[in-house]
């Protein structure tokens, strides 16, 4: 074997590995009964030390002095190995595996602390979250951003300061255009209750129509909606709310979004570091564009319509149209997955601000949520009445996924020049969205983003998908023509 094939045989165990601690963390949060939780957090932990050992074997940096790359996949197998072998050696073993140790116990505190309303009982753990996650920055940073370390393991080669720049952009035409919308007549919100079991069904028939493999996938219940795996075992999760089922469906069609562009990587790639998306960045261009671009379409609502006539019969809504408000109305909410598309990016923003705070040292936890209440009440104009509409309501934290937060909105960004690529290439896109068909549109991000995997860069990869570098203003454009003509403004 060459050293190449040497490598790459090594990695694929360690990809597996991988994930079977991924399918554990799934196991965690949807059937794992609630008394495991240590003995989880101990074998996430012993998971975790031997993959941090075979990630920075020693083996590995010899293997990349000697391995060729003698073709454009090799190089970015190559790439993405070296990377996590750097970023995998600076951190000491011990730490590692704390942090993972300390992730599966403080998923269930935080959910426990979420259900009760209760900060405070979650301070401590996120406090010793906070203080693992700053440690390892200090160990990736090499005397740079701590912040900007953390950011690089969710969007390699994005920086604090460019997002920070990119928001900074954003936020006026944003703000401008939901004070317009806010001054108008909204349409009415919906005034029924639609059971449980219905929900379900039809969230498993948008799954389906989105294309959404269950014979490699299948969909479960949990606190927060996530999807995980890769290759041929990828899952979601969703959830339910009586009065709402907009909750359920947008966001079973959210993590399809994620599910889809993992079952859409080529085969070939399984088990290799480019057998996955990318960056979170561009993984969230996937579930953001599948959610709203397609998703709350006026043609695809439509047919959206008539399904939830058939599930749950007269449900109050007069027709398609009124139908069509209802899903896009802009109306106040706390809660950053069920809020409309203008306001979602200034959830995510608030969000950044806080935990570059947390992560340099300039915000504590015991002042947290007394800040997130007060840049709320500043942001959106009303207070919030309770911890789990507010600094409670994400599960992100608990997880020490901080860097995680801004990919969302570039991931909208990402999503608004696909959109406005997509429409110039796919033949009457409204007409097949109209009749509940998704396949030319997700055929086409299969064709042009999906099955790449890691191939390129993140922002190589929207590139080579639209074909110009990506820049905000499709996605400002697409809003502020969506809501002008929604609202008349």
């Amino acid at each position: 074997m060459t050293a190449y094939e040497e490598l790459m045989a090594f990695d694929r165990v360690t990809q597996a590995l991988s994930s079977v601690a991924g399918r554990t963390g799934w196991d965690q949060e949807t059937v794992m009964p609630e008394g495991a939780a240590e003995m989880r957090s101990e074998e996430m932990a012993a998971l975790e030390e031997v993959l941090h050992a075979r990630r920075t074997n020693p083996r590995i940096g010899e293997w990349l002095e000697k391995a060729a790359p003698e073709t454009e996949e090799r190089e970015a197998n190559l790439r993405h190995i070296r990377r996590s072998f750097e970023r995998a050696s600076k951190v000491p073993a011990q730490l590692a595996t704390s942090i993972a140790r300390h992730t599966s116990r403080g998923q269930g505190i935080w959910a426990k602390a979420r259900a009760e309303d209760d900060f405070a009982a979650f301070a401590p753990s996120l406090t010793e979250m906070i203080a693992l996650k700053r440690e390892e920055a200090g160990y990736l940073a090499d005397g740079g951003d701590l912040y900007d370390a953390l950011l690089d393991g969710y969007e390699p080669d994005m920086t604090g300061a460019e997002l920070q720049a990119l928001f900074d952009r954003m936020r006026p035409r944003l703000v401008d255009l939901r004070k317009r919308a806010l001054d108008a007549d909204a349409p009415p919100a919906l005034d029924h209750e639609f059971d449980e079991a219905g929900q379900l069904a039809l969230s498993t028939q948008l799954a389906l129509a989105f294309g959404y493999d269950l014979h490699t996938g299948r969909i479960d219940k949990a606190v927060h909606p996530f999807s995980s795996g890769s290759g041929t075992d990828v899952r979601i999760t969703t959830r339910t709310s009586l009065r709402d089922p907009f909750n359920c469906f947008y966001s079973t069609i959210h993590e399809v979004g994620h599910a889809c562009y993992e079952q859409g990587i080529k085969d070939v790639y399984a088990l290799t570091p480019l057998g996955s998306g990318v960056s979170m960045g561009v993984h969230e261009s996937q579930s953001r564009i599948y959610e709203n671009q397609l998703g709350r379409s006026r043609a695809f609502t439509g047919w959206l319509f008539g399904q939830m006539k058939d599930q749950f019969g007269d449900f109050g809504v007069a027709d398609a149209e009124t139908f069509y408000k209802i899903v896009n109305r802009v109306s106040s909410g706390y809660i950053r997955t069920e809020a409309d598309e203008l306001q979602y990016n200034l959830h995510v923003m608030l969000r950044f601000d806080l935990e570059r705070q947390l992560i340099a040292g300039d915000l504590e936890v015991t002042d947290l949520e007394e800040a997130w209440n007060t840049r709320f009440a500043s942001d959106f104009g009303y207070a919030v009445d309770k911890s789990s509409n507010g600094v409670l309501q994400d599960v992100h934290w608990a997880f020490g996924l901080f860097g995680y937060f801004p990919t969302y909105s570039l991931g909208n960004v990402y999503a608004g020049c696909l959109y406005q690529a997509m429409t110039a290439a796919v033949p009457d896109l409204e007409g097949a969205l109209a009749k509940g068909d998704t396949t030319p549109a997700t055929t086409w991000l299969r064709e042009n983003l999906q099955q790449y995997g890691g191939l390129r860069a993140p922002r190589e990869t929207i590139e080579h998908a639209v074909g110009v570098p990506p820049t905000e203003e499709p996605l400002l454009t697409y809003l502020e023509d969506k809501f002008g003509d929604l609202y008349s403004v």
